[in-house]
C-alpha cells in the first residue's frame, strides 16, 4: 500500500522560514520524480516544485531563489525547504508521485503565512 505523509506545516510570520517533509512507503522511491504541490483558498492546486530521480530540479516562477525540494533515498524522503515566505504562500501543501493518469498524493498540510 502506498503512503505519503507530510509534515512540517504551520504558522510562520512573512520573511520566515519552514521545511516540509513527505515520508513514503509502498513505492520504489528512488527510482521516481517527486513533486509538491499547493492550493491556496479557492484556486487551482498548482505545482511548486520538481525533482527528477537523478536530483535534476525545477520550479514555479512564484519560488524559485526562494524554496529548494531535495530527496534523501536512503529515508525514502522529500523535503521542500522555503524561505522568504510570503502571504501569498499560504495554501495546503502536498506531496506527489507523478505517474499519468494516477498520481500518488499525500493528505496535504497547512502553511500559513500571517503576521
Amino acid at each position: 500500500q502506498v503512503q505519503l505523509v507530510e509534515s512540517g506545516g504551520g504558522l510562520v510570520q512573512p520573511g520566515g522560514s519552514l521545511r516540509l517533509s513527505c515520508a513514503a512507503s509502498g513505492i520504489a522511491f528512488s527510482i521516481l520524480a517527486l513533486a509538491w504541490y499547493r492550493q491556496a483558498p479557492g484556486k487551482q492546486r498548482e505545482l511548486v516544485a520538481l525533482i527528477s530521480k537523478t536530483g535534476t530540479t525545477s520550479y514555479a516562477d512564484s519560488v524559485k531563489g526562494r524554496f529548494t525540494i531535495s530527496r534523501d533515498n536512503d529515508k525514502n524522503t522529500m523535503y521542500l525547504q522555503m524561505s522568504r515566505m510570503q502571504p501569498e504562500d499560504t495554501a495546503v501543501y502536498y506531496c506527489n508521485v507523478p505517474r499519468g493518469s494516477s498520481d500518488y498524493w499525500g493528505q496535504g498540510t497547512q502553511v500559513t503565512v500571517s503576521s
